[in-house]
């Protein structure tokens, strides 16, 4: 039944063009999973897929992984799309131009914030925003170089700040910090290195101003109990007592609460996909908030098929090893809703 209702609200969606909410929105992250197109770069490393590759990635397999990412955005944003969307695993602005001009997303006008990472397979994270609803002051993207290991390439982090809804300053990171393989232990001080990396930008900010408005988002490829988000970006999980110029993970929240998770390993959910806000965000006099009650991870049924080698379910992938799955993702979207007091 769940699946018959997207069905019919991407129809619906499809046919109309954007109607503005003026007291809230959807901010959404999404780990996309190799999201690459079918030409070869030759300064990256995506021979895995291309056309002749071991995936045999075709332009038919290309363009169903675009459709696929489309349903999930408009399924996440119901009647309105997301006004602001993070993705990663991107390989470059060419995927994201066909994702909100060669789907039906053209008929919201997204408009893309990109750069290219020095990741070596090149994949990237990248912004999509409705401009009536997000206007982009400025941005940049910040480098990650690992002092102890200078050839060592991982993608940047996105800055973003602009005014959110006509109402204030929102500032915006979009992460994807380096993955565990090699073990958690082993990789783990990268991903500390890009916290402190991360936690010096966020505190720059809270020093001009602690009431800034910021969100965190990513892949972080860490759970929030781990060093690097718990120690080192002291991202906190407590919310008695909510104090400006200080992040809390309402991820962290959702899963202690709800144990519902964005990613499945050897059987177990986890939050490696997570929505970080500054106190202000939770202050309930200021222009924008958000609560506890309005992070979500989005994890409707056609999202998720059989988990064959544990119990219950789990993401439906593009791949399932080298064999083709058709499907959307190895992580489910989180999103975060923002209200707005005008």
């Amino acid at each position: 039944m769940r699946f018959c209702f997207y069905i019919i609200l991407l129809l619906f969606v499809s046919s109309l063009g954007y109607s503005q909410n003026d007291n809230s929105y959807k901010v959404m992250f999404y780990n996309v999973e190799n999201l690459f197109d079918t030409y070869d770069d030759t300064l990256i490393n995506d021979e895995e897929f291309l056309p002749e590759g071991d995936r045999f990635w075709s332009t038919y397999k290309y363009y169903d992984k675009i459709k696929n990412i489309y349903k999930v955005i408009v399924a996440v944003g119901e009647w309105n799309p997301p006004a602001i969307i993070g993705l990663c695993e991107i390989e470059n602005k060419k995927v994201l131009s066909d994702l909100v001009n060669n789907t039906p997303l053209v008929k919201f006008d997204y408009q893309i914030i990109h750069k290219d990472s020095p990741d070596r397979r090149g994949i990237d994270v990248g912004l999509l925003y409705l401009e009536e609803l997000f206007k982009p002051l400025r941005y940049e993207t910040i480098p990650i170089h690992f002092p102890d290991n200078p050839d060592s390439k991982t993608r940047d982090i996105l800055y973003v700040q602009g005014i959110a809804n006509k109402t204030d300053t929102l500032n915006i990171f979009v992460n994807h910090w380096p993955s565990r393989w090699g073990g958690q232990l082993e990789s783990e001080s990268r991903r500390v290195f890009v916290a402190s990396i991360l936690k010096s930008k966020v505190d720059s900010i809270f020093q001009i101003n602690p009431e800034s408005n910021i969100i965190v988002t990513g892949d972080f490829n860490d759970y929030p109990d781990n060093k690097s988000i718990s120690e080192i970006l002291h991202a906190r999980q407590e919310f008695e007592s909510i104090e400006n110029g200080q992040l809390y993970n309402l991820s962290a929240h959702l899963f202690n609460t709800k144990n519902i998770g964005s990613h499945k390993y050897q059987g177990e959910w986890g939050v490696l996909d997570q929505f970080m806000v500054s106190g202000s965000l939770l202050q309930k006099n200021n222009k924008i908030t958000t609560s506890l009650d309005d992070i979500h991870i989005f994890n409707a049924d056609f999202l998720l098929e059989p988990d064959e080698g544990y119990y219950g379910f789990e993401p439906k992938r593009t791949f399932i090893g080298y064999k083709y799955n058709g499907g959307f993702s190895d992580h489910l979207p989180t999103y975060l809703i923002l209200n707005f007091n005008k």
